[in-house]
This record gives C-alpha cells, structure tokens and sequence, in this order.
C-alpha cells in the first residue's frame, strides 16, 4: 500500500479545498470576491482549493460565514480515513473530487440542489445509475 507524500498535499485539505471551491461556484462568486472577502488574495484561495495550503480553524470559520453553511459542510464525504494512505480503501474521493472540478459536475450539483421534491431527486438518481449501468453494458 503506497504512502501518502508527506511533502505533497494533503488528502484532507485537498478534500476540504474541493468543497470550498464547490461551494464558491455554487453560489456564483469568483475566487476574487471570496478572497476579499477573507483578507486574502485570489491565489491565496487557489492554493486552498487545491490543498496546497492548509486551512486554519479561524479562517475556516470565515469561509463557512462567507460561503453560508456550516463548518462541518467541508468535511462531508470525508469518512474514516487510514493513517497511512489518507484515503480508506473503497474511497471515491478522487471520482467526487473530478466531478466538482468539472463545470458540467457544478452546473449538475447546483441545478439538482434546487430541486425540492425528494421523490423527483430519488427518481432522478434512479435514471442516472440506469443510464450508467447501460453504459458499462455496452462497453
């Protein structure tokens, strides 16, 4: 089992970053506003969002302010990770990482978020793995 690089970013900033750049375009707001908002520059919150720089707990706190959720809402999906690796076994990290960073993963994550109906969400779950279980079939 390969080691996480210790001089590399780490998992869980890297985590932490994707959901703050998640919420950021979500709400329609430029790396810019978001910095001027925090006291930082725009490549200060471009190093956040890849997790090259740690977020401390106070500025945390501000971008939950900020980005209107709760602090927690940067850890959602981290789940138990190992010592080791940063990232337990079955982990789809990286495939939610890929998808938040694609504009067609924003459009979808904030068009879908807008839905209020719980039944018409769960249908539309329903399609999407039907059409990706056709997909993998026809592969």
């Amino acid at each position: 089992m390969p080691k996480a690089n210790p001089r590399g970013p780490n998992p869980i900033d890297q985590h932490v970053g994707s959901r703050v750049r998640l919420r950021r375009q979500l709400m329609k707001m430029s790396q810019e506003k978001l910095g001027d908002e925090l006291g930082v520059t725009f490549q200060q919150v471009q190093k956040y969002e890849r997790g090259a720089n740690r977020v401390g707990a106070s500025r945390l706190y501000r971008l939950s302010r900020v980005l209107e959720v709760p602090v927690q809402f940067f850890f959602e999906g981290l789940g138990d990770k190992t010592a080791e690796t940063g990232l337990a076994e079955n982990d789809q990290t990286p495939i939610v990482y890929d998808f938040i960073q694609s504009s067609d993963g924003v459009s979808l994550a904030d068009s879908f978020s807008r839905i209020k109906d719980s039944r018409v969400r769960r249908r539309i779950l329903e399609l999407v793995r039907t059409l990706a279980s056709e997909d993998e079939m026809d592969a």
